[in-house]
């Protein structure tokens, strides 16, 4: 259709539309839509448009009846109509709105490069006979002379029952593919092409466990959330339970009814490391597939299990953060375990989204309940808790007769003056140790530094051996013998000898790490069989689970590790617990600090006693004055959380106002602090007298992967003003590479 305007003609369209291009602009383009596109055109399609010359593909964000702009272009096609499901779009447009997000970058969370790709199907080359069993053995005895490989073949297939594969048949036969060649051209075995299922799916076992009986507490929680389903409303519900108070059993049977139902579920653990405990027990309880989603997966696996989403035919799904945002049909019910964790919150790259909060917001849009569950909450979901924003329930005793663990800390100053060893671990714990590894119990030691030595100093010019491109020292790997930076990754290898700066060879080794505790305990106990988990030893795909399998099944007396050991692993055999360097988070310029020690020592303390043999917890501080320890003691949350809101209260912090932080980073500290004056510029004209604004200042590390670092803090009522602002400053000051622009809001 045309009209007139003005003496040139423009074309008129049915609706238009904001679309996404993918990896384009960080705003949407318009384009016009035909009559005859309008009538399948919806928003969340994906479609191609012009684009400079050229066809790209994007999202229909938003349909609309008026155009924004004179002369806009068609949209040329449809490319595909179930792209993103209309709560997702929803979803989307949120945090748009709410984390200050470009949509480009959203877009990378939604349909991530992997599904975008359209990667092909994964095809596997079967072969199998085409004559009888009886002729084929004639035909391979006959072969067997002149052509010994064919006749090979032919015999390998006739001890299998089934096809093999063209990779299994060669591995048997140890012969090339040429005899397959010739025998598919007599006829004599078919060979077929089949898609392989790449999507990480765990089938149920033949036996399977049955729900246990829910006591009075774990019935109210279970009830509760029932309510909730039936009702079809969105609630959530704060589970606060004790370590090993039976929240995954509430959890479980929860989602059975949800399935009952024929509605689906999604549950969010915070480490990959979990996963794989919790597919144990979902696997033994669920007579269906398991859908797996995390960073690790490769891409043909993230297709395969997307398309089994979307279609319906997976409906129970665990994964890590980034699980919330994949295509669940009839989503009934998001589980958020370990709530508290700050793993769920993205810290690396915009938008710096917290999956609790965005799982929250997705079941608002869809009627879906959540349940949070947590042994430690946050301080702000226990306040909305208590605010009566959240359902709360507490679960104040172990779902088994297992007692909660005897807290012992230990004074590491009177250790020192009695020690020879250097006081990394304390006679008490080394005592303890040795008694439980004797009777056969196992022990979990948790220490949040790995490497052998945490750096290399000069004992002459107290210089530490920093990495080239970050503002950190080095971390001294014994078993590869090198210095490694644990921000970019580079490596000095074999580590200097002399001082870099005073040339002299007064070098030496300071600082403990989880190699190293693992050495020392090797050598105090000879023929201890330890394992350590850590980022240097689970950085292969499948070591998780092979770590934790080891360790569950008896195969080493002690587990050293890292924050990855502290977060509801259930090993019924663990009676003790040491945590070393326990004042270190302590340390740390955060308001949160003490609140994530406190969650942190309380989860890892939670992992002793957990079966029917009483656990001991040792902490080893410098500080055991502290009341952090008088509340762990007695697991007293309630306690800790009183204390800690009258500071946070006091201060003007979350939750009693919105924080929010940006950094921006590049390789020219001159034009990064520039360009970070003028976003607080900006943020100061364009915020009222509700927000403080903090000066621009250099980060904690300031130069991280020859970036430098550049920070401002903000703090007051709504993030979503604050957002608002920030994107007019986007569009006004855009930050173009290589210089970046970190968004953080709820920092």
């Amino acid at each position: 259709m045309q009209t007139s305007a003005t003496s040139k003609k423009i074309a008129t369209f049915a609706l238009y539309a904001d679309v996404i291009i993918e990896g384009g602009l960080d705003t949407p383009l318009e384009y016009g839509i035909t009559e005859e596109l309008a009538k399948e055109l919806q928003e969340g399609m994906r479609v191609l448009v012009p684009v400079r010359g050229s066809k790209r593909k994007g999202i229909a964000l938003h349909i609309k009846k008026t155009p924004t702009y004179k002369k806009v272009l068609p949209i040329a096609e449809v490319l595909e109509k179930d792209w993103i499901a209309k709560d997702l779009l929803k979803l989307m447009q949120w945090m748009h709105s709410y984390y200050a997000a470009p949509y480009r970058k959203l877009f990378k969370l939604f349909t991530p490069s992997s599904i975008r790709s359209s990667v092909g199907d994964k095809l596997i080359t079967m072969i199998s006979l085409t004559k009888t069993k009886k002729e084929t053995l004639e035909l391979a005895q006959k072969f067997a002379a002149k052509h010994p490989s064919q006749s090979k073949i032919l015999e390998a297939l006739l001890k299998s029952d089934k096809p093999l594969s063209q990779t299994e048949l060669l591995d048997v036969t140890k012969v090339s593919k040429a005899p397959i060649a010739s025998l598919h051209k007599k006829n004599l075995i078919t060979i077929d092409k089949r898609k392989v299922d790449r999507s990480i799916l765990y089938e149920s076992p033949h036996f399977q466990t049955k729900p246990k009986t829910l006591n009075d507490e774990q019935k109210v929680a279970y009830d509760k959330i029932l309510e909730s389903l039936h009702k079809n409303e969105h609630k959530t519900h704060l589970i606060h339970g004790v370590t090993g108070s039976g929240k995954t059993e509430i959890y479980m049977q929860a989602i059975a009814k949800v399935r009952e139902e024929g509605g689906a579920a999604l549950m969010l653990v915070p480490e990959i490391a979990l996963t794989t405990q919790m597919i144990e027990r979902f696997k033994a309880r669920f007579n269906e597939p398991i859908a797996i989603y995390h960073h690790k997966l490769s891409d043909g696996e993230k297709i395969d299990m997307w398309k089994k989403l979307k279609s319906g035919e997976m409906q129970i799904m665990l994964g890590a953060r980034s699980a919330v945002f994949c295509p669940i049909k009839n989503l009934k019910l998001i589980i958020v375990d370990e709530e508290h964790e700050s793993s769920y919150k993205q810290q690396e790259e915009t938008p710096c989204y917290h999956a609790k909060d965005v799982a929250i917001m997705r079941a608002y849009l869809t009627k879906a309940t959540v349940a949070l569950g947590t042994a430690t909450p946050s301080i702000e979901s226990y306040y909305k808790a208590k605010a009566g924003k959240y359902t709360l329930t507490n679960l104040e005793k172990r779902a088994s007769s297992a007692n909660l663990p005897k807290v012992h800390v230990i004074n590491m100053l009177s250790e020192k003056e009695q020690s020879q060893r250097g006081c990394m671990l304390s006679n008490k714990l080394l005592t303890a140790i040795k008694k439980r590894v004797e009777i056969g119990e196992q022990v979990m030691l948790f220490l949040n530094r790995r490497g052998f030595n945490s750096f290399l100093l000069c004992a002459d010019c107290a210089e530490p051996i920093q990495c080239p491109h970050c503002d950190v020292s080095l971390t001294y790997h014994k078993k590869q013998n090198h210095l490694k930076c644990h921000y970019c990754s580079y490596i000095l290898s074999p580590p200097p000898r002399e001082c870099p700066s005073c040339r002299k060879p007064t070098l030496e080794y300071k600082g403990i790490g989880t190699e190293q505790v693992e050495s020392i305990l090797n050598r105090v106990f000879p023929g201890i069989r330890t394992l350590r988990m850590d980022a240097d030893t689970t950085s292969k795909k499948g070591s998780h689970e092979k770590l934790y399998k080891q360790f569950k099944s008896g195969k080493a007396d002690v587990l050293i590790g890292t924050q990855m050991i502290a977060k509801g692993f259930h090993f019924p055999s663990v009676t003790l617990v040491g945590v070393l360097n326990a004042d270190a988070g302590l340390n740390i310029p955060n308001f949160r600090a003490e609140e994530n020690l406190f969650q942190l020592l309380a989860q890892v303390s939670g992992r002793a006693g957990r079966g029917p043999l009483d656990g001991e917890v040792f902490i080893q501080s410098y500080m055991v004055e502290h009341d952090l320890f008088t509340y762990l003691k007695t697991e007293d949350y309630r306690g800790f959380y009183e204390k800690e809101i009258k500071v946070r209260k006091l201060f003007v912090y979350p939750p009693y106002t919105h924080l929010a932080r940006l950094v921006i980073k590049g390789p020219d500290p001159k034009k990064a602090k520039y360009l970070a004056e003028l976003y607080h510029k900006g943020l100061v004209q364009g915020l009222g007298s509700d927000y403080l604004i903090m000066p621009v200042i250099e980060e904690g590390i300031f130069k991280i992967k020859d970036k430098y670092h550049f920070t401002l803090h903000l703090k007051g009522p709504s993030m979503r003003e604050v957002s608002s602002v920030i994107l007019k400053i986007q569009e006004k000051y855009p930050i173009r590479a290589p210089y970046v622009l970190l968004i953080d809001i709820d920092a």
